[in-house]
């Protein structure tokens, strides 16, 4: 049963002089996140780790949107290299919007650039980075947001410090989980830095719900056979629902405007699976303020990166 309204597409407010970057924008929910974003008049920065796929969607989406404000850069959220190349060459100002969209889901065991296991270091890591190096851009916008998609099955992760990275064992889909559980303490613990530093920052998580995306047949997924391709895509057709339907909750925690920082926003159907987006509190992983310090502390020491919020310091518990 649906507990709130329908709220569609259309619901989207007009974004007309914000820049927004949404990354993995070339297909999925990113690419309905950064096409509804460009039609409500934001300038809307795909960032893309395939220059191809990456062009081809932008064409297409300036053939659905004529007149939008759109560009295309590549950032590859594997590498830290090219995260801080993205960084360093961001030209365009303040940043009012920042939609950690891109991610793996289920993929067999593989490293990213830096040596972490693929679903952790782009879901959680590459996030992270991308955040904390464009944080000062992001500060300079009037009213700037980050929202970072987690996901419904974060809810069945055990999350473990000590195996984060594989580094004694590696299941496909503990892995998937665990990172996005990580997506969601981050998102939390930013919005509570910010808060401690006086920040006008808001940071939200979302999560999709069962959407129709190639997440689980493209990238690293397209080489585990014709069989898998195959079942997955007829899984998929039958039992997820369309795209628009799962960018909902990123689009909603990205535009509706009396919505507070820290939110974390879900389907509110039965298991967050589909259903109009809806703001969920009742979240362990919300309040477990510990473990997130630890995983930011980690994050840091991994990446290289470290966030300039001198007030929240404070906060930080040792890492062990």
């Amino acid at each position: 049963m649906r507990n709130s309204p329908a709220w569609t597409l259309h619901a989207v407010p007009d974004q007309s002089g914000r820049v927004a970057v949404v990354t993995g924008a070339n297909s999925g929910i990113g690419y309905v996140t950064a096409r509804e974003l460009a039609r409500r008049g934001a300038h809307v920065v795909l960032a893309c780790r395939d220059p191809e796929r990456g062009q081809a969607a932008l064409a297409r989406m300036q053939g659905e949107v004529p007149g939008a404000h759109l560009e295309l850069r590549q950032v590859d959220l594997g590498s830290l290299a090219s995260i801080r190349a993205f960084a360093a060459g961001w030209d365009r100002g303040s940043l009012d919007l920042l939609v950690n969209n891109a991610g793996v889901a289920m993929v067999p065991y593989a490293q990213t650039a830096d040596g972490f296991e693929s679903q952790f270091g782009i879901n959680h890591l590459g996030a992270f980075a991308m955040t904390g190096l464009l944080l000062p851009c992001l500060l300079a916008a009037p009213d700037p947001r980050v929202v970072t998609v987690s996901s419904e099955g974060q809810r069945f992760a055990r999350f473990d410090l000590g195996n984060l990275n594989a580094e004694r064992t590696y299941q496909t889909a503990f892995a998937y989980v665990q990172s996005k559980r990580a997506n969601l303490y981050f998102a939390m613990e930013l919005q509570r830095r910010a808060d401690a530093a006086g920040l006008k920052l808001r940071s939200m998580a979302v999560a999709p719900g069962l959407t129709r995306t190639n997440v689980l047949t493209g990238g690293a997924n397209s080489g585990r056979g014709h069989l898998y391709g195959t079942v997955t895509r007829l899984l998929v057709h039958a039992f997820f629902r369309p795209t628009p339907e799962g960018a909902k909750t990123s689009l909603y925690a990205a535009t509706v405007p009396d919505l507070p920082g820290g939110s974390y926003i879900v389907p509110d159907g039965p298991l967050q699976l589909r259903g109009e987006p809806t703001r969920r509190s009742h979240e362990r992983a919300i309040r477990d303020t510990a473990t997130a310090t630890r995983l930011w502390q980690l994050s840091e020491r991994l990446t290289g990166v470290t966030y300039e919020l001198p007030a929240a310091t404070d906060t930080r518990l040792p890492y062990v």
